[in-house]
Formats: C-alpha cells, structure tokens, sequence
C-alpha cells in the first residue's frame, strides 16, 4: 500500500456525483478499515480516497464491501471520459468504432439525450472494455479529474492557471508537460464577419484591440463607420476559454456569448457589424477572415499552418488521462491513437491528425522573401545566407516547439510533440539521416542576446529529447543552431506575433 497524489479536500471544492458511493476496505488482517470513494481500479490495484489522501491497494489483499466495488470474478474495464460535446460525441466514439473494428471487436454504443453515451467493446467471451462519454465544457472535464469522477478529460486547452492551483491546493497533479496529455488533433480558430462587411483579412493586432475594447468601431479599421459588436462561444467553452487565454489583455466586458457554435456563426451572419472568433469547420454562413499583419505577413488558416502552429490561432485538442495506471485495453487504446487509421478518423471528423508532415525550402519562399525584406540592421546578409545554406539541403518536418517569453519552458503542445519526435527516432523515421534543432526569437531586445537564446532553446530541446531517449540511435545524426530573429513568421507588434517567432524547428537532410 503507497499514498497516491490528492486528497478528500477534493470533496470541498467540487460537487461530488450522484452515483457515486462509498465503500469500505479492510486489510486482510482486519487492522486497517477505510470508507471512501473509488478512485480507480486496472484489475490489480485499487485506488479509494482516504483522511489520508488515496491510497493505493493490491485489491487482491483486502475485503471490499459496498455497491461500488469491483466485481473480482467478472471484472470489465470502465473508463470514464468527459470533456467537448465535439471531441465526447464526435470525435472519440468515432475513434473506438476504429479501434473495434482494427482489432477485431465487436462494439454497441448508446446515447441519450442528456449527452451521455455508452460504449461497450466485446469479443467472443464477452464484454472487454465499457466506456462512458459525457458531453461537458473543459472546466468540469479538468474538474470531474479532480473528484474522480472522469478518467480523462477531453479539453480544446491545457488547464487555466486557477484550475492548477485548485489541483495543487488539493496535491492532486493535473496531467500535463510531464505526461498525460495526448494530442487528439488540431484546429484553427478565425475571426468571423457578417458577409455583408466588406473586410475579407484583419490584422492580428487589431483583433487584440477589438476584443480588448479599445477599438470598438469599424470606423477605426479603415471600414464603413459602425458599431463592433464582439461574439464568442459560451463561458466555459473550451475554444472560447483558449482564445482569451491567448489574449494579451483583459477581454472586454461587452462579450455576447452563445451557447453553441451554430448560434455564434448565425449571429455574427446577421450583425454586419460583428465581429467573432469561431472554428474554422464551425463558421457556418459567417465569413471567416484571413490574418495580414502590419509586417505584410499573411496567415491563413492552412494544413501546413495549424500542424506547425504559424498560424497564431491554431488550437489543439487533448486528451488529459488522470492515471498512468489504466487496464492493458486502455494503454493499447491510447497508443492506437497515434496510428494511421485513427489519423484518418481524426480528419474525417474534421480536424488535422498527429501526422508528420513534409515542407520543402520551396514551400517557404514567401516567408524567406519577407525575412529578406523586413530584416533589420542587426540581421545581416550573411546571417540570412548562412541560414539558408543550412536548410538548402534538408526539408523542414512539422513538428514545432515554442516557449514562453524569455524561457526555454516548452508549452503543452510542444511537450506533446517532442514525445512524438523521440517516438519517431526510437522507431527509425529517420534512420541514418541528420535532425537538425534550428532556434528562433522575436525581436525584442538585443540582437546577439537574442541569438545566444535562440541557440540555447535548441539546445534546450535537444536535452530534454535525449532525456527521453535515453541514448540516441546509432545511426541517427543530431544538431542545433541559433538564427535569433532572422526569420520571422509574425509582426513583433503583437504578442501573437512574438510567440509565433520565439520556437525550434526541425529540419531534416541525408
């Protein structure tokens, strides 16, 4: 028996579900007697809340008395997902129906009106796997993590800065940079108009100034003069909530909010003075806009952008999993979330997949001839030739690490994509070729200063992939450079702009 992360404080903060009951375990020796809840179970080890945190039980040790306990004799796998009525009633039944079918299973789903689905996979001897979906907003998936109610959270964001302390105030460890979060796919997020507004591109920083309210007319945008009215998903909404945590300032108080993306895209359609921010598949008649900055960098809303998140709005969606410890079915699930079938589900479902994806030097030559045109007099012409001369000879693959201001801290989303490239090299992708870690910043600050932390993200990543491999493959070949700001992506006048420059791509040659 070992005491597990978290805490009954938990009861305090959260509403505890309905079905849920107490049980009472006792030792074999009958001198240890707890009544809690269960907090999970993989056939082998149980975990149950205590006035001492949960603590983790071989099941096959202690006596269990009360409705909840598992059956020992007849024992089927629940797990337990809750999150984005797009990701619980879309995307992930669709997944299980893929990963039934690649392994032979038979499967029988349920929904009702409520937005709750049931799932059960079975195979010859019966059922092997019982999933309950429930259709949430992210702040009660990450809430339903922390009162046990889920297994996983299903969530268009990593957790709010408050919904860790609430983790940490109950010392229950929120999934997320060091495990636990999966990357289910990728999606773009756009500022929407009516069609009657002649605007067809907005500059990144002036979506700032709307949704922060200091620009409130069109007037203001080069537009015919009218009133802005500003439009987002409901409070809680998992893409709304990650858009205004994207924002550098206070949001506006003069939101209107809907309760579902149909309702957003038809108000937006009929208020020519509308201005909302949706996804891209869920715009409907609104018109979606184009980004161009004040640098003349565009930015559509492409595959290539959203993979590599250039696109200052592109989001992810996540699968937080509470517990390493899940059934051998679970564990087979979620690493069959990285095949190509389950890729193909993902963008049938319209999202990007996880895959990997190519871009070529000359798929780039717009943004090297704006890197040529904007460069200041701290990039030299023989900075942007030896950059060039490094890639000439590789191809740029998606996966993309970014990082906080100032730091060498990676974001969730490029957490995810470094397991995914230490996967890729574990597994021979690149076998006998070179990787090559190639650093970025904004322009802010000194130029030299800015190199030297360019080249220290690189190496930053480099680390922390090696951490993970442990040792690197023989026959693959590993790098990294520094280029500061000689290649921007983003006009540093926004901090979209400025987290889009500060990164490390990866470039790989022969």
């Amino acid at each position: 028996m070992r005491s597990a992360a978290g805490g009954l404080a938990a009861l305090l903060l959260f509403t505890q579900s309905a079905g849920a009951d107490d049980v009472t375990i006792t030792s074999a020796q009958g001198n240890l007697v707890l009544t809690g809840r269960i907090a999970g179970f993989d056939g082998t080890y149980l975990d149950i809340e205590s006035p001492h945190g949960p603590l983790t039980l071989a099941y096959a040790g202690v006596t269990c008395a009360g409705a909840d306990c598992p059956d020992r004799n007849d024992y089927t796998p629940h797990l337990r997902m809750s999150g984005e009525p797009r990701l619980a009633s879309l995307l992930l039944p669709a997944l299980f129906d893929g990963f039934a079918r690649d392994r032979g299973l038979g499967l029988t789903q349920n929904a009702d009106d409520t937005g709750l689905t049931d799932i059960s996979l079975h195979g010859n001897a019966g059922p092997v796997l019982k999933i309950t979906l429930q259709n949430s907003q992210s702040a009660e998936a990450f809430a339903d993590l922390l009162t046990y109610d889920s297994d996983i959270a299903l969530t268009f964001r990593s957790p709010l800065p408050d919904e860790q302390a609430r983790a940490a105030e109950v010392k229950i460890a929120l999934p997320g940079l060091d495990g636990g979060s999966i990357v289910l796919g990728g999606e773009a997020l756009v500022p929407v108009v009516s069609p009657a507004n002649p605007i067809r591109t907005i500059d990144p920083a002036d979506v700032i100034a709307a949704f922060a309210g200091t620009v409130t007319d069109w007037e203001q945008l080069g537009q015919p003069a009218m009133p802005i009215t500003l439009h987002l998903g409901a409070d809680g909404d998992g893409q709304a909530d990650a858009f205004l945590a994207m924002l550098p300032v206070s949001a506006s108080t003069a939101l209107v909010r809907h309760a579902d993306p149909d309702a957003l895209a038809q108000a937006v359609a009929a208020d020519p003075g509308a201005l909302g921010i949706a996804a891209l598949g869920n715009s409907g008649i609104a018109q979606p806009l184009g980004f161009s900055d004040a640098c003349g960098l565009t930015a559509p809303p492409v595959l290539r952008g959203i993979k590599t998140q250039d696109y200052p709005l592109a989001t992810q969606a996540y699968a937080f999993v509470r517990s390493q410890r899940q059934p051998e079915i679970v564990r087979s699930f979620l690493k069959w979330l990285g095949s190509p079938t389950a890729e193909l589900i993902v963008r049938r479902a319209g999202f990007t997949d996880r895959g990997v994806i190519p871009i070529t030097l000359d798929d780039q030559g717009e943004r090297f001839a704006h890197a040529i045109t904007i460069a200041g007099p701290d990039t030299s012409l023989q900075d942007l030739q030896g950059m060039v001369a490094m890639m000439h000879a590789r191809v740029r693959i998606s996966l993309t690490f970014r990082f906080a201001n100032g730091t060498t801290a990676l974001d969730a989303a490029s957490a995810a994509n470094l397991r995914d490239l230490a996967h890729d090299l574990r597994d021979g992708a690149y076998e006998g070729r070179e990787v090559m870690l190639i650093g970025f910043s904004d322009g802010e600050g000194d130029a030299a200063s800015n190199r030297d932390l360019s080249a220290a993200r690189a190496l930053a990543v480099e680390s922390a992939l090696l951490s993970l491999l442990g040792t690197l493959p023989d026959n693959i070949r590993l790098g990294t450079a520094g280029f500061g700001e000689a290649l921007p992506i983003g006009c540093d006048d926004t901090a979209w702009g400025r987290q889009m420059n500060r990164r490390v791509e990866v470039w790989v040659g022969d």
